[in-house]
């Protein structure tokens, strides 16, 4: 059977504004987004199949550290991508379940702050918020305070 991207998008999906064009799903202005309940909303954020893990980007932080100057919009973007710190928010159904693999159980779960290496993982965006979708095995470490952590410069 051929797959058309109306048999791939349920009917009645409220997309944000400039996702893209589907003929039968309606494209909502951002006022009618912001309006949605939130768990309509929440249907955007896919679920982790398989071995992988959804993760979220911690926001940068407005100012240089120790300092009250107030960082370039471009240089937080540049921290929040090349982040090592992700925060799981969910775990697909086969994370971690390989006891060869995974003798000690699973390395990370559901509310952890986890280190990662620089641009690990499928990075995608729901409405401009950047979010990660990464191999149980790419977890290097859990981390209980992320603060103050920062990627290597060269």
């Amino acid at each position: 059977m051929t797959q058309t991207i109306e048999t791939l998008n349920p009917p009645g999906l409220i997309l944000p504004p400039g996702v893209y064009e589907v003929p039968h799903l309606k494209q909502a202005t951002d006022e009618e987004f912001d309006n949605t309940p939130m768990e309509e909303r929440g249907k955007q954020i896919p679920t982790p199949c398989g071995y992988k893990i959804l993760c979220a980007i911690p926001k940068a932080e407005d100012t240089f550290e120790n300092s009250s100057i107030v960082k370039a919009d471009v240089v937080k973007k540049n921290e929040e991508i090349g982040t090592t710190i992700l925060f799981v928010v969910a775990v697909g159904p086969q994370a971690y379940k390989d006891p060869e693999k995974f003798p000690d159980g699973p390395w990370c779960k559901e509310g952890d702050f986890i280190l990662v290496r620089t641009y690990t993982g499928t990075r995608f965006k729901i409405r401009g918020t950047e979010w990660r979708l990464i191999n149980d095995d790419q977890v290097e470490a859990t981390v209980s305070d992320p603060r103050g952590i920062t990627r290597a410069a060269a």
